[in-house]
């Protein structure tokens, strides 16, 4: 869904010399995942995240910071999961060929039973008071880089004479960025796979031809 520096690799924190931790890391950031996924940032509160990630308050503390951190290390850990998609259809050879695998990426992730419905991009961080504008920002700022990596190869892809010369890659990356989002919310309101597959078909037609 949308949307951001792809390729992102994920910052667990490294376990101190001495006694290991009783932990995985790794799991623990992936329960954090669904809770701040099915909850968003402000939903989630520790006592839910501890109990989901099975730690307590100290080790939440030591491994991954704060509320803040955790949620920021969340993101990395989507990014490189749920959201590999994205990446992955940037490397496709032709432009319309990118399009439809993001679209059709996005209506698989809807579908999986493994994952929370919707966004965690979208819904995770956009209804956050002002005490936690920080990750807003922080989404905000990821959600646009993935549009500026997707800008980047359409404009690669118009230099290459795989669209037109009258496609504007700044407002197909946007039109598609604005899709996506849109799926984002349809499937948090209970789209089924097969009907966000529709949308992508509908929005494929939009697409420029040569």
């Amino acid at each position: 869904m949308i949307y951001l520096p792809i390729g992102m690799k994920s910052k667990t924190a490294t376990a101190p010399r001495g006694r290991p931790r009783a932990f995985d890391p790794d799991a623990a950031l992936d329960r954090a995942m669904h809770v701040f996924w099915a909850k968003g940032y402000e939903g989630a509160s520790l006592s839910e995240l501890t109990q989901a990630m099975r730690i307590n308050r100290p080790s939440l503390y030591a491994a991954f910071g704060n509320k803040e951190q955790l949620f920021r290390k969340v993101l990395d850990r989507y990014m490189d999961g749920p959201l590999a998609y994205f990446g992955k259809a940037l490397a496709a050879p032709k432009a319309r060929n990118v399009i439809e695998q993001i679209f059709l990426g996005a209506a698989k992730m809807a579908g999986d039973p493994r994952f929370p419905s919707g966004c965690l991009m979208v819904q995770g961080a956009l209804a956050v008071g002002n005490s936690a504008g920080s990750v807003r920002k922080e989404a905000a700022g990821r959600r646009a880089a993935g549009e500026v990596a997707l800008r980047r190869r359409l404009q690669r892809a118009k230099r290459e004479g795989d669209l037109p010369r009258n496609a504007d890659p700044g407002e197909l990356a946007r039109y598609v960025m604005t899709v996506l989002r849109g799926m984002a919310v349809q499937a948090a309101d209970g789209a089924r796979r097969d009907q966000l597959r529709r949308v992508a078909q509908v929005a494929l037609r939009a697409w420029p031809k040569r």
